[in-house]
């Protein structure tokens, strides 16, 4: 299968909102902390969908990069189940990495639950390093935060081969 990815707007909130609630269980975000966070000018969320059913969004991905700040943080990141396994994720990813680093960051950071080794195993293959945790972080679950930074690399170029 294959998906394109565009930038989300309000109009996507109720397919986003599908996917967190099914996906995160009770750390989900609320309604109006989503519409917040597409809403800011400081946001940059995408979606993805498979070309032939623009209306079904299967994953979403947001960024917080104020321009020109040398730091932004992944915000949050989801994928349906059905969809999973393919390299979503990943893709989801590095557009916001390159997005961060088009505003100008020099740092990303992001919180994952650790109790979730998958996407950890996704965020140390992207480069990204364990700094910190935070204990019981995710409420009401009392699952600690592992704290991970990217130094984001620079754009390289080279010769197609």
């Amino acid at each position: 299968m294959t998906w394109q990815l565009r930038r989300a707007t309000s109009a996507d909130l109720d397919a986003i909102m599908a996917i967190e609630t099914s996906v995160f269980g009770t750390d989900a975000w609320s309604r109006a902390t989503m519409h917040g966070e597409l809403a800011s000018v400081h946001g940059y969320y995408l979606v993805a969908f498979p070309p032939e059913d623009p209306s079904r969004i299967d994953a979403y991905a947001g960024l917080h990069a104020p321009q020109r700040d040398p730091q932004a943080d992944i915000q949050t990141i989801a994928v349906v189940g059905a969809a999973r396994g393919r390299g979503l994720g990943r893709v989801l990813m590095q557009q916001l990495t390159a997005e961060a680093r088009e505003r100008g960051a020099r740092e990303l950071f992001l919180e994952v639950r650790a109790d979730n080794p998958t996407a950890k195993a996704l965020y140390d293959s992207l480069g990204f390093v364990e700094i910190a945790t935070r204990p019981k972080y995710y409420q009401p679950d009392g699952v600690d935060a592992i704290v991970m930074r990217l130094a984001i690399p620079k754009p390289s170029t080279g010769a197609a081969t």
